[in-house]
């Protein structure tokens, strides 16, 4: 029996020491991940501003909305005057006075530079208090058609006829006559209006369509370093003739600018 015994207990040491599997555990070994220190050259990109030479055109000045009113209405009074016969400096003395020089509520919102009344109008229409509340008068998509209208309507009624029996650039023959034939009822129409054409020398777009325009010397055209007193020592005149003779109403100046320094002759 004790031979049994010390056989299994052998048996058991044998198995448990010599046959068992040793479990070993390996370690991972870290992984050694690279990292790249070295700074990257990040070089920024210098904003380059090209600056575009751009022409500013420098605006014209005026002495005030009527010069600025002559500037951009001479030309289609006298091509009018070409077409019809009616002096250019009738035309815009009278664009000039019944349109406040453009700033009326008739030329704002109706193109209207001469206060014509619908009568037989089939176009647009707006309505303005004058002699009588809200009264009906033409309106215009622009402001050309309103001197064209006024050109055909003094030469389409016989009132006016005598009027081209004138001589083209009698302004003041031209004033008289108008309020003579019921265009206006102010007694003092004509006087305002040849006071406009002289006072603008508005009579200088009559003489250039008749061509008769003054001579170069005439006009000076201020250059860099012109003062209003230079200028009147050049052409033996008066600051204040000067002023007058341009209807200047300070001693503003520009490059550019063309003045009058002599005036234009009326009996042309």
């Amino acid at each position: 029996m004790k031979k049994i015994i010390t056989i299994l207990c052998i048996t058991l040491l044998i198995v448990s020491c010599g046959t068992s599997k040793k479990v070993q555990t390996k370690k991972a070994k870290p992984r050694t991940v690279k990292v790249d220190r070295t700074k990257k050259n990040t070089t920024k990109e210098k904003e380059v501003i090209v600056a575009e030479e751009t022409v500013k055109e420098t605006p014209e000045v005026y002495a005030n909305k009527t010069e600025e009113y002559i500037a951009i209405f001479s030309d289609i009074a006298q091509d009018e005057m070409r077409k019809y016969g009616i002096p250019a400096s009738i035309t815009l003395a009278q664009g000039i006075l019944e349109s406040a020089s453009g700033k009326g509520r008739l030329s704002v919102e109706a193109n209207n530079h001469f206060g014509i009344k619908c009568h037989n109008w089939t176009g647009a229409k707006i309505y303005h208090d004058d002699d009588a509340s809200q009264e009906c008068f033409r309106k215009y998509k622009n402001a050309k058609y309103s001197f064209r209208d006024h050109s055909l309507f003094l030469t389409g009624r016989k009132r006016y006829s005598k009027l081209f029996n004138l001589e083209k650039d009698d302004y003041s023959g031209w004033a008289k006559g108008l309020r003579a034939a019921g265009y206006a009822t102010d007694r003092k129409y004509p006087s305002k209006l040849i006071s406009l054409i002289e006072r603008y020398q508005l009579y200088r777009f009559d003489a250039d369509v008749l061509g008769k325009q003054a001579a170069n010397n005439d006009k000076h055209t201020v250059i860099k370093g012109d003062t209003l007193y230079s200028i009147s020592r050049k052409y033996n005149l008066s600051v204040n003739e000067l002023k007058a003779l341009n209807s200047l109403e300070n001693n503003d100046l520009f490059v550019g600018q063309i003045l009058f320094v002599k005036p234009i002759p009326k009996d042309y």
